[in-house]
């Protein structure tokens, strides 16, 4: 008869650079459950809208997560927009479409390096953040920022890109997309990667359905659903399909998300190409009086945002359902049955911001 030992795994840990810790029951090699404590970083950010009046909150919203700054900021103005019943010009919204897909390729290719990293490849480690620097360089180009832009306000944005900026970041992009391939063929090609990641981390589509999974975690499993899809910012006026695997495997999340990638180039060539010329912003009078409830897709699946204002400057409540938080049980599901040397990367096979879940 096998003996069971519980192990803690983090709450810091080499490969992760989000603490997350997690009771791992073992017997001998095998995981049989994980138990996840949750709550290592409470910030209380949700609790400052009682301090921070309705536009100054944009800012705050955006710290929830470094990665995913601009995309907390869009979400969170789109819903006291659609609170307020202001309508955002054209051009502003096909500028938060860009920003949106360049914080998908930069959040995507950071997370290929950690996996590279995950099993000892350095070199592809080192490959895929300098891939990701190029995108952080056009991030401090149009905004000012490489982790926290500013550039999110209630109406709009605050700043433009004019036509050659546009032109040089496409001209980026396409040599990325060459560099991208190469790259993409050692993560799925590979018979060392590949031997890490096939037929580990199974995630049923069922079970990916049932267990509420969200994102590239969820779309791996066979499950066709992008938030995209619904047309929020730019996007109903743009052409993509949604990207998923059948295999729900850890070759099928990495799969996914490096499709992604290349769909992200082609989304910001289609934006660059359509963008219209007006206007960046609208005046916003007034106070948010009413509630609405927003859901935007940021690289790790989709996020949820509610807000409640009463008519006066500081809002009643904002809620964040950040991806992560939906994909813990999910993720819990697929240690079972796992090695133990296999948990670091299938941790790493959601994405995890732990940050962004404990707001």
């Amino acid at each position: 008869m096998s003996k069971r030992s519980i192990v803690p795994f983090g709450p810091h840990h080499p490969v992760l650079p989000e603490p997350i810790h997690l009771d791992l029951v073992l017997e001998d090699e095998k995981v049989v459950e994980a138990v996840p404590s949750i709550g290592f970083i409470h910030r209380g950010l949700e609790k400052l809208v009682e301090k921070k009046d309705f536009n100054e909150y944009v800012y705050v919203a955006e710290r929830i997560c470094g990665i995913c700054s601009f995309m907390h900021g869009m979400g969170y103005c789109e819903s006291v927009e659609h609170v307020m019943g202001v309508e955002v010009p054209p051009r502003a919204k096909y500028l938060r479409t860009i920003w949106c897909e360049m914080s998908r390729l930069h959040s995507h290719l950071l997370w290929l390096g950690l996996l590279a990293d995950a099993f000892g490849f350095e070199s592809l480690f080192m490959q895929s953040w300098r891939m990701r620097e190029k995108i952080l360089d056009m991030f401090e180009t149009s905004t000012g920022g490489r982790v926290i832009f500013s550039v999110n306000k209630i109406g709009g944005v605050m700043k433009d890109m004019d036509a050659d900026m546009l032109k040089e970041f496409v001209k980026i992009l396409n040599g990325m997309e060459k560099d991208l391939r190469e790259l993409s063929r050692t993560f799925l090609e590979n018979k060392a990667v590949n031997s890490r990641l096939q037929g580990v981390g199974l995630l049923t589509k069922q079970q990916a359905h049932d267990l509420g999974a969200v994102g590239p975690f969820m779309r791996a499993s066979g499950i066709v659903r992008d938030t995209r899809r619904m047309g929020y910012a730019a996007y109903s006026d743009l052409e993509f399909e949604t990207i998923t695997s059948d295999v729900g495997d850890c070759y099928a999340r990495t799969d996914v998300r490096i499709k992604e990638l290349f769909q992200s180039i082609d989304i910001i060539r289609q934006a660059v190409e359509k963008i219209p010329d007006s206007e960046i912003a609208v005046p916003v009078k007034g106070f948010p009086d009413g509630e609405y409830f927003m859901r935007v897709e940021q690289p790790r699946g989709e996020a949820v945002y509610y807000v409640k204002g009463n008519g006066t400057k500081f809002l009643d409540r904002v809620r964040v359902r950040t991806p992560t938080f939906a994909n813990l049980p999910g993720m819990l599901e697929t240690l079972k049955g796992a090695q133990l040397a296999d948990v670091p990367i299938l941790i790493l096979t959601i994405d995890p911001c732990i940050s962004c879940t404990e707001r």
